[in-house]
């Protein structure tokens, strides 16, 4: 890559004499010590000259040049680029285009102006070793990000992001960086209260005492709760203890003024820490329950989201409003909320929340409504969150951020479509295990059908199946000949061997029909908490995108004050901002761990326990066989249970399964635009029980 030749004689071509005249002034230079030099050039840049015509990139942050313009270098970068000052502007030019002028001061006396002009113009007397006017080829130049010098973010917009809904931005992170914040020191903060009370009088009887001591550690408790400290990892230091929310007993009720609402229980447990010797039997958890509504849950995920913006709150489940009182639903809508409340206990940080604290224990609704307004009217935590994170110093590395983050973000991906392929095998598994217990029904139906000469009717689920009967499989003549009078599957009187296979058979069948209603039960049951379930490892990507966001601005942000421009402030708060973010990841970690090792064992503990109740009810049955029962045999068969639903046997999974309710992040699908005017004009122009006349039009 080169750039074309100028005509302008920009000193280089210059006679022998002049060329002389520079190595004798050389001497005078090299007295300057190389100190001196080098904290001259420091502070004001060393001068220089274009030698040759440039072209730059202004994309690039390159400057234009003209031969002979007067530079100023700031500084030499590699690969063969300087950072320069030309007239004012500031950008890159290639070393090779110029050359300093530190040493050009002025002609010799002795040569007078005519002389000058006349060694300049002439070029038989240029010197061998000089440059001619074809300018060298360019280093390809590949400075990154312009980290050498002020960007348009900082010389624009002061340092702020262009982007003013991004996470970093919403979250006060970019505030806390550029800005910082003022802590509340805890003395102010906790006896705030203590200066603007009047001293109670000595004949009181100390209540005033002890109300004003008991606002003051109310205070200080709330004061705590704002203090977060990330330990060496970096991870969440945990200041309380993990407890147990359970939302139970869901309760439909009336107002006057609202209107029907459905109240759940909602318990705390908390269980007494053991010794680890201690070998006596757990002692019971103490229990707190509260009744809450559904906007309830609203206020605590609003005020937390205002009050800790620097975390992966979970998504809370969306209002509905058809349907909302159906049992399914009502249901669907408990584990939600349970879950909800589970992943917020687990954080190491919001469950030491006020708020928090306020809604698993205020059980006056007097002194809810008087508090709830409180909690709203606090102003959003903001930068002052990042304020009271406290970290190692100096704990933050630039590559292992940067490498942290790209893993992370990849590995969620991976488990977002990993689970969402799961949640949808899962209930491939339920619709199988359904009819799974529809064949096992038909199974018992036909062998007991088989040994009471009773007929099963035609209700399989499909015409096609393989176990559709012909209507002429019994005869009409009946039982007879079939079955003895003793129900016996037997032609012959008192015959005890076929009375015992007969019995046995109808048990076997029996056996056969409880293991279906197994399969059922798990497919309506245990398989669809452990469908839910799946929900609250569900988009993990989209949970934790704001703090993925948040991190990888303030790693730039990080970069450039460490690198470039270096403000060891901004570069501290960055690394407050980062040890926040890889917190949640470490978070996420732990109750990754934590929730696939519970939704595995729950799995397979409910299959054990399946195939287990399958298996002892089978064996019972297979027993009958091998041990027999002398007085039994002489007794006649007595009508099985299931042997009324032969005329009407239960060959549907009905009612159908119950599939969980979608994730607040699953991609629900819309109506086209068009098909949804055209339906809102229909409905307008159309009369009663007659279509439209422009419905063809639409």
């Amino acid at each position: 890559m080169s750039r074309p030749a100028s005509e302008f004689d920009a000193g280089i071509n210059a006679s022998t004499a002049w060329t002389e005249h520079l190595e004798r002034g050389a001497s005078f230079h090299q007295t300057l010590s190389d100190d001196e030099d080098s904290e001259l050039e420091r502070e004001h840049g060393r001068p220089a000259r274009a030698l040759y015509d440039f072209d730059g990139k202004p994309e690039f942050r390159e400057l234009s040049l003209t031969a002979g313009d007067e530079l100023t270098i700031i500084k030499e970068l590699q690969e063969g680029w300087s950072l320069a000052n030309c007239a004012g502007e500031v950008g890159l030019v290639p070393k090779s285009y110029y050359i300093f002028t530190a040493e050009f001061k002025s002609s010799p006396s002795t040569i007078s102006h005519s002389r000058q002009r006349t060694i300049t113009d002439s070029e038989d007397v240029t010197p061998r070793t000089s440059p001619r006017n074809t300018p060298p080829p360019l280093m390809p130049q590949a400075t990154g990000d312009w980290i050498h010098f002020p960007n348009f973010r900082q010389s624009l917009l002061g340092g702020k992001s262009l982007n003013r809904f991004s996470s970093f931005v919403t979250t006060g992170a970019e505030d806390w960086v550029l800005n910082g914040s003022e802590e509340i020191p805890q003395e102010a903060f906790s006896h705030s209260r203590d200066h603007s009370r009047a001293q109670p009088d000595e004949d009181d009887n100390g209540e005033e005492e002890e109300e004003q001591d008991d606002a003051i550690a109310r205070e200080r408790a709330a004061f705590e709760a704002t203090r977060h400290f990330v330990e060496a990892g970096p991870s969440w230091k945990s200041k309380l203890p993990p407890f147990r929310v359970l939302v139970h007993t869901p309760e439909k009720r009336t107002n006057a003024l609202t209107g029907a609402y459905t109240i759940y229980h909602v318990t705390s447990l908390f269980y007494p820490e053991r010794a680890d010797d201690d070998h006596a039997p757990p002692a019971p958890p103490t229990r707190v329950t509260v009744h809450r509504r559904f906007s309830h849950f609203v206020f605590l995920h609003t005020a937390l989201s205002r009050r800790l913006p620097g975390i992966a709150l979970p998504p809370l489940p969306e209002k509905q409003y058809a349907g909302r009182f159906s049992q399914e639903f009502v249901e669907a809508r408990r584990g939600d909320l349970e879950r909800y409340l589970g992943r917020i206990v687990r954080h190491p940080v919001a469950r030491y929340a006020e708020v928090v604290t306020f809604f698993l224990s205020c059980e006056s609704e007097q002194e809810w409504r008087r508090l709830v307004p409180q909690h709203m009217n606090l102003p959003p935590a903001g930068p002052s969150f990042y304020a009271r994170v406290f970290h190692p110093a100096f704990n933050v590395d630039a590559d292992e951020a940067r490498l942290a983050i790209e893993r992370f973000d990849a590995h969620t991906h991976a488990v977002k479509k990993s689970v969402q392929h799961l949640r949808s095998s899962f209930g491939k598994f339920r619709t199988a295990r359904a009819e799974m217990s529809v064949a096992q029904r038909l199974m018992s139906y036909s062998f007991l059908s088989l040994v009471t000469a009773t007929p099963v009717a035609k209700a399989s689920p499909t015409p096609d199946e393989e176990f559709e009967e012909e209507e002429d499989l019994y005869p009409v003549v009946g039982k007879k000949g079939a079955v003895n009078t003793h129900g016996a599957w037997c032609w012959r009187e008192n015959c005890e061997e076929c009375l015992r296979l007969t019995k046995n058979m109808q048990h076997m069948a029996e056996a056969m029909h409880d293991v279906a209603s197994m399969h059922e039960r798990n497919a309506r049951d245990a398989a669809l908490a452990a469908h839910e379930s799946l929900k609250d490892v569900a988009h993990p990507d989209a949970l934790y995108a704001p703090v993925m966001e948040t991190h990888r601005a303030a790693l730039s942000r990080y970069q450039d004050a460490s690198s470039s421009h270096p403000d060891e402030d901004v570069a501290a708060r960055c690394e407050t901002v980062l040890n926040t973010t890889m917190a949640e990841f470490e978070t996420y970690h732990a109750q990754k761990v934590e929730d696939f090792e519970r939704l595995a064992t729950q799995h397979l503990d409910a299959e054990i326990a399946l195939y287990e109740g399958a298996a002892a009810r089978l064996r019972q049955a297979r027993e009958a066989f091998d041990y027999a029962d002398p007085a039994d045999d002489s007794r006649p068969r007595e009508p099985s249970k299931i042997e009324r639903e032969l005329p009407e046997p239960r060959l549907r999974v009905d009612p159908p399964l119950t599939m969980p309710c979608p994730h607040v992040f699953d991609s629900a699908p819309m109506r086209p635009v068009s098909v949804a005017i055209q339906e809102g004009v229909g409905l307008l122009m159309s009369g009663a029980g007659r279509a439209s006349v422009f419905g063809k039009f639409w």
